[in-house]
């Protein structure tokens, strides 16, 4: 983790504190930079956490998979020829502004 500070002087103590707060309220992220503003008696942070590698699961065909690389040529058709459904919200983007 990285942290920088910007605009006057925190307390190593103080910059700990903010973290362990952070820490608190997300355990479950690793925090990857904070950035401290100090204006006056107040400090404004930012941050960011870092991104959680995951890989994508589906079930095709009745088998758990992330990607058909291993499929022979039959499941590989069978892939191919499943109907894909989409969803249409009925409504365009001129609508929504």
């Amino acid at each position: 983790m990285t942290f920088t500070v910007t605009g006057g002087q925190l307390a190593e103590q103080e910059i700990r504190t903010y973290i362990d707060a952070l820490k608190e309220q997300n355990p479950d992220k690793c925090i990857k930079t904070v950035e401290f503003t100090v204006d006056g008696e107040y400090v404004d942070m930012k941050y960011t956490y870092d991104t959680v590698p995951f890989e994508r699961i589906r079930r095709i065909t009745g088998y758990l998979v992330g990607t058909v690389d291993r499929f022979n040529d039959a499941k590989r058709a069978e892939v191919e020829d499943r109907v894909k459904h989409t969803i249409d919200c009925g409504c365009s983007l001129e609508e929504i502004a």
